[in-house]
């Protein structure tokens, strides 16, 4: 396994991960809040939406990843996984312990929280594709499309629960009908 390949791909994650993600936050407006487009950007400032923003952009590096690395490194698509679990885990943590102190969200801790999230994510990932961790494949893929099920179906379909809900406007997912 090539280290240098690894590291590298890595870190075009992380960029990949940060310019996406950032779009991701506008495009729902962006495109007119077409409902197509509703499934994978941000719809409302809730936390739930602001995961997508992670979420997303990692999957595409786990696809692209896996033609590039992936084929050959026997744990890549289970460290991935991780990572990104690691990083949605991270983020809602993270969120509501500063909130919870400080009483108040604020953009530009929530702005550097991204970014940190994607770091952590793919740092873990690198860590345990280098050192060859050993793990199912399948179970964290299933995980992975479930969580990605999830992220489609409250969007159009969230509960009226903190998670979900708008600190602005208090509105869960969207109005499509």
């Amino acid at each position: 396994m090539n280290t240098n390949k690894i590291r590298n791909y890595t870190l075009l994650s992380i960029i990949f991960t940060f310019i996406l993600g950032t779009l991701l936050h506008f495009t729902y407006e962006w495109s007119g809040e077409n409902i197509i487009i509703a499934a994978f950007s941000a719809v409302n400032e809730s936390i739930w939406e602001h995961l997508k923003l992670l979420y997303f952009p990692m999957l595409l590096t786990l696809i692209i990843g896996y033609f590039y690395i992936g084929k050959s490194t026997p744990n890549f698509i289970c460290s991935k996984v991780i990572g990104i679990l690691s990083s949605i885990l991270f983020t809602i943590a993270f969120f509501y312990i500063y909130s919870g102190i400080l009483g108040k969200y604020i953009a530009i801790v929530d702005i550097i929280l991204f970014f940190v999230a994607t770091i952590f994510g793919e740092f873990l990932s690198y860590i345990l594709i280098k050192n060859n961790f050993k793990c199912n494949n399948k179970i964290y893929l299933t995980l992975l499309i479930l969580l990605g099920i999830c992220f489609v179906f409250f969007t159009y379909s969230a509960p009226n629960i903190g998670i979900f809900r708008d600190p602005i406007t208090g509105e869960t997912g969207i109005k499509y009908i």
